[in-house]
């Protein structure tokens, strides 16, 4: 069986999903839509000469079309909310980009819907998917490093690109550079504590990057640089060091996991291993971190989009649950808007001001 995807949203990471569903034997895209001619182009060029792909400019009408099977949301941030208030009133499979959405509010929304309906929901956090990283987490879950206490998350890496209308210049189109750009990395904190996030501290500014760049006479407001620090109930820290002006450096994303017996260390791109070091012995091993074989298309994030698009279909295939579930997109968020208001208020900001329940 091959299940017939959707697009919604051909931009970059549209076409980034096209290209991982060209190589998936078990998946073929059968329609695109996107309001912009420009992205629309873009995708022509990723499915190739060949394609008869359906083309739509409003995604009610890809939703009404018959052409597929399930669907891909990559549209900006700020357009997922409405999207999937439509997608949602269907039995349509969907992966929805991170984040999910850009508000708690809206995230709520969504949980909402999806809990109504038998029908896939699954969140774009593709992270998780990074051999290094899924090799990170293999180590945590076989407790090796016994009682895990702190984990540090260094990402240091270019500025934000340029998208259509340069809707990612404002905070109100992303909903902040910590939830825009930083879901992944709060939901690696939740993914590992297995535990609720209970307080979060921050400071962070935007000190270097878009300081010069005015559209419609507004400066772009992205903050570019912070320190997040968070606090869960089972008393493990877990802690973002974030620079978004630092390319040159060796590694993109830095991370460590610290336990009562062991501390395990991944880095991107890396060596191709991870270091898994045992308190007792003093030993200093390597686990191998290369990507598998299988992965047919690396793409921009080291084949960690293409591991996810292929567990989306086969879980549509075989009607599974979702991996990655709402709860993990709006978990993602909330920390994400706990550490902009933290910068914003100066102070720390509990979680249970959110009124929320894990």
């Amino acid at each position: 069986m091959v299940t017939r995807i959707g697009v919604i949203g051909t931009g970059m990471m549209g076409c980034e999903h096209i290209r991982n569903v060209n190589a998936n034997p078990n998946a073929v895209i059968t329609a695109i839509s996107d309001p912009h001619e420009e992205p629309l182009e873009w995708a022509r060029k990723a499915l190739g000469a060949d394609n008869s792909v359906a083309e739509f400019r409003d995604h009610r009408e890809l939703l009404k079309s018959g052409e597929i099977d399930a669907i891909v949301v990559a549209s900006p941030n700020f357009t997922h909310h409405a999207l999937l208030l439509d997608i949602l009133h269907t039995d349509m499979p969907v992966l929805v980009e991170k984040p999910m959405c850009t508000t708690i509010e809206h995230c709520q929304d969504v949980v909402a819907l999806a809990q109504q309906r038998s029908a896939l929901t699954w969140v774009g956090l593709e992270y998780r998917y990074m051999t290094p990283i899924a090799r990170l987490l293999d180590v945590v879950n076989s407790g090796e490093l016994g009682d895990v206490k702190m984990l540090s998350i260094r990402e240091h890496r270019f500025p934000f690109l340029q998208k259509v209308n340069n809707w990612n210049r404002f905070s109100r189109n992303t909903g902040g550079t910590l939830v825009e750009k930083c879901c992944h990395f709060f939901d690696l904190m939740n993914l590992i504590a297995q535990s609720p996030p209970v307080r979060v501290m921050a400071s962070g500014a935007q000190d270097v990057n878009h300081l010069d760049e005015f559209y419609d006479g507004e400066r772009a407001d992205i903050l570019d640089n912070a320190y997040v620090i968070v606090e869960f109930a089972n008393n493990m820290r877990a802690m973002l060091d974030l620079s978004m002006f630092a390319e040159v450096g060796r590694n993109e994303q830095e991370i460590a996991v610290v336990g009562s017996l062991g501390k395990a260390e991944a880095h991107i791109p890396g060596p191709g291993h991870i270091y898994v070091g045992n308190r007792s012995s003093r030993d200093i091993r390597k686990i191998d971190a290369t990507m598998s074989p299988d992965v047919a298309y690396a793409g921009a994030h080291f084949g960690a989009s293409y591991v996810e698009i292929d567990k989306f279909v086969k879980a549509v295939i075989s009607k599974d649950n979702a991996e990655v579930t709402v709860n993990d997109g709006l978990w993602s968020v909330v920390l994400g808007v706990a550490a902009h208001r933290a910068i914003d208020e100066q102070r720390v900001v509990e979680i249970a001001e959110f009124n929320l329940q894990m």
